[in-house]
């Protein structure tokens, strides 16, 4: 039936049930699971708010505002590494393959798609929290855009916490 499973994760507020679940259905139907984690975008905003460009006048304040930027991006990827590690574990643990992606400068949900159509992910596990409110209803989640995005089916697990 399916043989690749896309599992994506955020780091941030990661549902281990979700990561467990999706490992333990990649093992009972013989199928690997590839790990995702996708870092986005700076925007413009968070952008000066890491360089400060008020403090910027002269060649030793470059070299500071770089030297911020680095470290946001190794924070990232730190986020990242500990986020894959966890799925790469599950499925070491069940006795599933497992191939992890780190993806950066791209928005999650087109990081999640891309990856499914170039690993050939058959379908996407992916946890939701369930964002509510004036965001949830003028952004979209995530796993929203996704859903309606999708050229194969994706399974979403409810996470509360």
């Amino acid at each position: 039936m399916y043989k690749n499973i896309l599992i994506p994760t955020d780091g941030v507020r990661t549902c281990e049930s979700a990561i467990l679940h999706g490992v333990e259905l990649a093992k009972a139907i013989g199928a690997k699971v590839t790990a995702l984690h996708v870092t986005p975008k700076l925007s413009p905003h968070e952008i000066l708010d890491i360089y400060h460009p008020q403090f910027l006048v002269g060649g030793h304040d470059a070299e500071r505002a770089k030297q911020a930027m680095e470290n946001v991006e190794q924070l990232h990827k730190d986020v990242a590494d500990k986020s894959l590690a966890a799925i790469q574990k599950a499925a070491e643990d069940a006795g599933v393959q497992c191939e992890a992606v780190y993806i950066t400068g791209k928005a999650p949900a087109e990081g999640i798609l891309e990856t499914a159509a170039e690993k050939n992910c058959d379908l996407i596990f992916m946890a939701t929290h369930g964002a509510l409110g004036l965001a949830g209803a003028v952004f979209g989640t995530v796993t929203t855009k996704v859903l309606s995005h999708s050229k194969v089916p994706v399974l979403v697990q409810r996470c509360d916490h």
